[in-house]
């Protein structure tokens, strides 16, 4: 990070500390700088004072609105990879799809061996260590640990209350078109830059084909610890 102005530095040195000296005086969260506890607090008053200038809509941060401005109106995408050709309209995206290229799982499980390339699947995760479901089907009231089991049992046990989208390529069942949608684009699109196994010499240009291969690899554990049992696949 580099600024032609000390406070900037400043103010971008709090993001690295741990200290949370802005205090909320409605509940008991902390943050490391005021333009974060501003924001806080106004999730808490209900105001929004960054307005779209296309449409009637109103956020709490600006990063909120130039979120909104990218998907609704500009359908700008300025962050690039370098490696292939998705772009993104946030910046946190692109880190984690740079993840798929490197390998790289910086989020681990302290009770597992699980480790995540993002801190969202991480944290759904760690449901599947403490028990708690948070994810209610409308039709039975039953609870789920994780959104995708809640589906596929609405799928399974009251597919005629639940519409249903099946994938063209594979045998998924989807109850949302939009989930199709987004089906289709991480799992069957081609891709330019191909997937190398890291197993043997085979490349894939479809995700899909990719991961069902992967399976194929499961029964053996290439790599060995010199100093003790352990093995992995990667």
């Amino acid at each position: 990070f580099t600024s032609a102005r000390l406070s900037n530095l400043k103010r971008h040195l709090k993001t690295h500390s741990d200290e949370k000296r802005y205090l909320c005086h409605l509940c008991p969260k902390a943050f490391r700088t005021a333009t974060l506890l501003h924001n806080h607090v106004n999730t808490h008053t209900g105001t929004k004072p960054y307005k779209c200038s296309e449409c009637d809509t109103a956020f709490v941060t600006r990063g909120e609105l130039s979120r909104h401005r990218r998907y609704k109106h500009t359908l700008e995408k300025p962050f690039k990879c370098t490696l292939c050709e998705y772009s993104s309209v946030e910046a946190s995206k692109m880190r984690r799809h740079i993840r798929s290229h490197t390998g790289e799982r910086p989020y681990p499980c302290d009770l597992c061996s699980y480790a995540s390339k993002d801190a969202y699947k991480l944290k759904r995760h760690m449901l599947t260590h403490t028990g708690e479901k948070r994810y209610e089907c409308c039709v039975c009231r039953a609870r789920f640990t994780q959104s995708g089991t809640m589906k596929i049992h609405m799928l399974q046990k009251h597919g005629e209350n639940v519409p249903k989208h099946q994938c063209p390529h594979c045998s998924t069942l989807i109850s949302r078109k939009s989930d199709l949608g987004v089906h289709l684009r991480n799992l069957h699109s081609y891709m330019e830059e191909a997937i190398k196994c890291s197993a043997c010499e085979a490349v894939f240009h479809e995700r899909y084909a990719f991961l069902q291969h992967k399976k194929t690899h499961r029964g053996g554990k290439r790599f060995k610890c010199a100093q003790c049992s352990y093995t992995c696949n990667q």
